[in-house]
């Protein structure tokens, strides 16, 4: 890595450290000058790292560029969730500078009330541009189209074509890519402003322009329309009407959001979770960012539960006291056989969760996952088992003579691990269907039942090995 890209990454880092002390320290003047002063890329860093009353703290703070920037680059869901900390006003002009098809995404987001008041207040241009797109259906390409974009006609000289792109072009998100229709607005062809730019000036367009050119449909679906321009590796695709009019563009930053969020939504439905990943983020954002009060209701019913666990696995223990005074070799094990259960049941649960988010484990098909990871536990449990067992049962030799407890203690390794990678998977994917939080949940009930079972099933192996010796 170049002197240079450290030199930066530190400097960011600083600058992130020092907006946060700031910020902390309720210092406004000396935190909105630092706000104002730090690169976006250092703002959106920030931004996302912080709890949703901080944001809203050091939004309000931001000059009106820089938030609309932030604003922008947000997604849907922290895009509204920001928007209901300001004022109707406040709300109103934010809205009215997002780009049309951001304007809707958000609007479709919000109750329909509060919708319709915030268009009613857009001047009446930004209006009929809003109204426009969302008088197509959902997920189309209609629907998230920017109608705002360069047409020339294939009449034009290189010369005219020059003076309209420089009257028209100001407040046009793409003016690489020019369009070139007939006096009806049909779509004839494309040219690039590459290309007008070496061109004699007095050249028509039709005979610079590329006919032909790739179009879609208002109609068709958004997800199809991102893999097309994904697949043809185009900055932006026009769309056109039922006669071939153009009616507005997409453009690739658009495409690659549609393809993330298409993605995810498709990975959850895959999953059986298609509600999932906003829960998720509300449940994540407690207890990373909430009240102390708010992340003891989450957290402390399980340990609870682990403590009752506790108590209950001392009576398992307190009811095998006669074997545990006839072998002191008994007790060295137990930590091994709840350890290795509960290091197999962190794992297994940690592959579950990771292979849900990711898309790689379809609930739908749980038992398919669930027998194969049983397998690998009981697989790795027969490994570690017959390594342990024989370990035991030279120890258990040198201390009485016979091997014997080596054999329990591999046989409810066996036994421990393959129930522990069993519920690895059963546990979270049970509470995935309760509605309950996994997260906080999964690794406390795992162990309880682990440890209660795994000690269970030990000292009656104990017994059934080591009976007659006791």
């Amino acid at each position: 890595m170049s002197k240079e890209i450290i030199t930066a990454t530190e400097n960011s880092a600083n600058v992130k450290d020092s907006i946060l002390f700031n910020l902390k320290s309720k210092d406004i003047g000396t935190l909105k000058l630092m706000l104002n002063s730090a690169s976006e890329l250092d703002l959106l860093n920030i931004i996302h790292g912080l709890s949703a009353e901080n944001r809203v703290i050091v939004y309000r703070l931001l000059s009106k560029d820089k938030a609309l920037f932030v604003f922008e680059q947000l997604d849907i869901a922290d895009q509204e969730k920001l928007l209901h900390s300001f004022t109707e006003e406040a709300a109103i002009e934010m809205i009215s500078e997002l780009d049309p098809d951001d304007r809707v995404r958000l609007l479709d987001e919000l109750p329909a009330a509060v919708a319709k008041r915030m268009i009613a207040a857009l001047s009446p241009a930004e209006r009929a541009e809003t109204n426009l797109l969302l008088g197509y259906e959902a997920h189309t390409a209609g629907r998230i189209m920017i109608p705002e974009y360069v047409r020339l006609r294939k009449d034009m000289s290189v010369a005219e074509a020059t003076e309209r792109i420089k009257l028209t072009a100001k407040d046009k998100e793409m003016i690489y890519t020019l369009y070139v229709t007939d006096y009806t607005r049909k779509l004839e062809g494309v040219v690039s402003l590459r290309e007008l730019f070496f061109a004699e000036p007095d050249v028509k367009i039709e005979t610079i322009m590329h006919a032909g050119t790739t179009s879609v449909s208002t109609d068709d679906d958004q997800e199809e329309v991102a893999r097309l321009m994904q697949k043809l590796d185009l900055l932006a695709i026009p769309v056109v009407d039922k006669e071939n009019r153009i009616v507005g563009i997409i453009t690739i930053d658009d495409a690659m959001d549609i393809l993330e969020e298409e993605t995810t939504e498709d990975m959850y439905k895959q999953a059986g979770l298609a509600n999932v990943s906003g829960t998720e983020f509300d449940r994540s954002d407690v207890l990373v960012n909430g009240s102390i009060w708010k992340i003891w209701k989450v957290r402390l019913p399980f340990l609870v539960i682990t403590l009752a666990a506790g108590f209950l696995a001392g009576f398992v223990i307190g009811g095998f006291e006669e074997a545990l005074m006839s072998s002191a070799a008994v007790a060295i094990f137990i930590p091994l056989i709840m350890d290795m259960g509960g290091n197999v049941g962190t794992q297994s649960s940690t592959v579950f969760a990771r292979g849900v988010v990711l898309g790689h484990i379809d609930t739908g098909k749980f038992m398919k996952h669930f027998l194969k990871e049983t397998s690998v536990g009981l697989s790795i449990g027969v490994l570690v088992g017959v390594i342990a067992g024989i370990i035991a049962g030279i120890v258990s030799y040198m201390w009485q003579g016979t091997p014997m407890l080596g054999i329990a203690v591999g046989l409810a390794l066996i036994c421990t691990m393959t129930l522990a990678a069993l519920l690895g998977f059963l546990v979270p994917f049970v509470l995935i269907k309760l509605n309950v939080d996994q997260a906080a949940g999964s690794a406390p009930i795992i162990t309880s039942i682990k440890d209660i079972s795994g000690l269970f099933i030990y000292f009656i192996l104990v017994n059934a090995f080591m009976g007659n010796l006791m």
